[in-house]
């Protein structure tokens, strides 16, 4: 096969994937539902295709194992089957089907790794059906909390049932965890959800971190008023504050390499056409690939959100609700796989911190984690219109070939 039949392959079993969704545009899977289940039976179909033995763990992580000698430790390779509400194709589930197709590819070529090679598709990344995530990997390094086990669907039905119908034993999960020293460390490949290299013309990226997450929710509180009767100068106005610190937020983002900030929600009170904002409660969220950057942008922010109120006559509340740290990927990995990329003759590897969050930010908790991107079209995810060329997905498949074997 050439290379570029390995990408056509891969576009083969990615649009029999595709078909395991529930009605609707784009793809939409959940954990532990009918299409869940469909997905399983053609990814052990691919697996056995590849020659690696198929078993499904009691987190719902479908397993294929490459042996290597006795002994020998074990790489770990995927990423996540599950999609959000109508979403594409590729997101996850492309990182689960070119590391089988590698191993497939060196499997043909004659190939022995000195190390055993397991390739695995998680259950739940996205946490859409249940408000939690990441079950798959958080137990395979011991990270699980159990209590999640009774977080509900909005169907009422607890994250516990859902994986006792699907024939699983939830109270075996504190038994996946891994041995550290048995396993040599993780790699993702995933699509970049962005549009840099895309923009670059390039096919494949090395993530040098995931980025640093938290958030606030800010409440302004003002005057609400008529807006016909009360003059610019003596209103307290609260989403005029709200939007100054919008701007704040997009300025301070601005002057920082890998900083980014969004205000994605905000309720306005009493929200009508002729009235003055009197209340505007918004989120902020704030990411960067340096946690010591991100908590110095949070507490800068902080500050001008309170110079704000005080200049506008607004009262002010600011809560910090979440807080995530950065993962860096490990520098030997990293190392590695840029030679991989420029081993095929191509330019210098592209180098990027994940802005979103990955399997690979819990499988840091038991290992060493690297991670490759591969470019997307327009730089579209979480999206029907989500497309990775085939030959992006054929420069994926060679550049972790020449990575699994740099490691003999």
């Amino acid at each position: 096969m050439t290379d570029t039949d390995w990408g056509a392959l891969a576009q083969h079993w990615l649009e029999r994937l595709a078909a395991c969704s529930e009605p609707g545009p784009g793809v939409t899977r959940l954990p532990f539902t009918p299409e869940h289940r469909a997905a399983l039976a053609v990814l052990v179909a691919l697996m056995e295709q590849a020659g690696l033995a198929v078993h499904l763990d009691d987190a719902g992580t479908l397993i294929g194992r490459l042996d290597g000698p006795t002994g020998a430790p074990t790489l770990i390779l995927g990423s996540h089957q599950d999609s959000v509400r109508e979403g594409g194709g590729y997101d996850g589930i492309m990182g689960v089907v070119l590391p089988v197709l590698t191993l497939m590819k060196l499997q043909q070529a004659g190939v022995a790794l000195p190390f055993a090679v397991e390739v695995m598709a998680f259950a739940d990344e996205e946490g859409v059906r249940f408000p939690t995530a990441l079950m798959g990997p958080r137990a395979l390094a011991g990270t699980f909390d159990m209590a999640a086990l009774d977080m509900r669907d909005r169907d009422g039905v607890s994250l516990r049932r859902a994986m006792e119908e699907f024939g699983l034993n939830p109270d075996t999960l504190p038994g996946l965890r891994r041995d550290p020293a048995q396993v040599l460390g993780w790699v993702e490949i995933h699509l970049e959800q962005g549009p840099i290299l895309e923009a670059a013309g390039q096919n494949i990226g090395i993530v040098t971190s995931i980025c640093g997450i938290e958030r606030h929710m800010v409440t302004f509180t003002g005057k609400a008023a008529h807006a016909g009767t009360v003059p610019m100068h003596l209103r307290r106005d609260a989403l005029a504050g709200a939007a100054e610190l919008t701007l704040a937020a997009e300025s301070q983002a601005r002057e920082f390499d890998g900083l980014l900030a969004t205000v994605g929600a905000l309720q306005v009170r009493p929200g009508v056409v002729n009235a003055v904002p009197g209340e505007v409660a918004m989120t902020l969220e704030i990411r960067a690939p340096d946690d010591t950057q991100r908590e110095k942008a949070g507490v800068t922010l902080c500050r001008i959100a309170h110079g704000i109120a005080k200049q506008r006559g607004l009262g002010l509340e600011i809560t910090r609700t979440y807080a995530q740290a950065a993962t860096p990927c490990s520098p030997q990995i990293i190392d590695r796989l840029v030679k991989a990329v420029e081993a095929g003759n191509r330019p210098a590897a592209t180098r990027i911190a994940s802005g979103a969050t990955h399997d690979t930010s819990a499988m840091a908790g038991l290992c060493s984690v690297g991670m490759l991107f591969v470019a997307c079209r327009d730089g579209i995810s979480h999206h029907p219109d989500e497309h990775v060329e085939p030959a992006a997905m054929a420069a994926g498949i060679l550049t972790l070939e020449r990575f699994l074997r740099q490691l003999q």
